[in-house]
């Protein structure tokens, strides 16, 4: 009978211990999810290679980080049940409850890293945006004949935040025309040099 009952516990243990792996399957899909529509950098993440970074990611939670701290778990478990006159919560449950755990915040710490990267990429493609029309406003008002039939060739390079070079080639396709241009100030000026931003800086973008 005392056999019967100390596999009894054990099964309800196992059973109330049994997240892990469901969780697991769960937010590694979640997470590469995240990587892909939330990413943390800029250049962002594909599905397929964030689902691969999230798998190995989350493995190395279960299998290094919990249970490192599923042993500290069991050594003071045990210690306060036999201060308090009760049978220890299994390893098995406490493994189970840190990885479940630390698989829940490192999904947290992937959406606040994403959202914290977002008003990045956002300020940076609104820049973007507003460079373009400023350029195409003063090309039309101020340019040349020959820079308004080749405006659709504008190429830019990001100097600093809102401050850009924008070079639209010549017929003469070793030559540009080009303006700094200050998004936050709303100003175009023209550059002297007619070095297009491929022979300037290695290429633009």
């Amino acid at each position: 009978m005392s056999s019967e009952v100390f596999w009894t516990r054990r099964l309800r243990w196992r059973l109330r211990g049994a997240w892990m792996w469901p969780v697991f399957a769960l937010l590694t899909l979640g997470d590469g999810l995240l990587l892909h529509y939330l990413p943390p950098n800029r250049s962002g993440v594909r599905i397929v290679p964030g689902l691969i970074i999230a798998s190995f990611a989350n493995l190395f939670l279960i299998g290094v980080i919990a249970p490192f701290i599923a042993r500290r778990l069991a050594t003071r478990e045990r210690q306060a049940s036999k201060v308090e006159g009760r049978e220890p919560i299994p390893r098995e449950v406490l493994l189970d409850r840190s990885a479940s755990v630390l698989l829940v915040l490192a999904t947290i710490g992937l959406v606040v890293a994403g959202l914290g990267n977002r008003p990045v990429i956002v300020s940076e493609t609104r820049a973007t945006e507003d460079n373009a029309h400023l350029v195409e406003t003063y090309v039309n008002a101020h340019g040349t004949a020959e820079v308004k039939a080749n405006l659709q060739t504008a190429n830019s390079k990001r100097l600093a935040e809102g401050y850009f070079r924008t070079c639209i080639n010549l017929n003469d396709r070793s030559k540009a025309f080009c303006m700094y241009v200050n998004t936050k100030k709303r100003t175009v000026v023209p550059d002297r040099s007619t070095r297009p931003n491929a022979a300037e800086f290695g290429g633009g973008f």
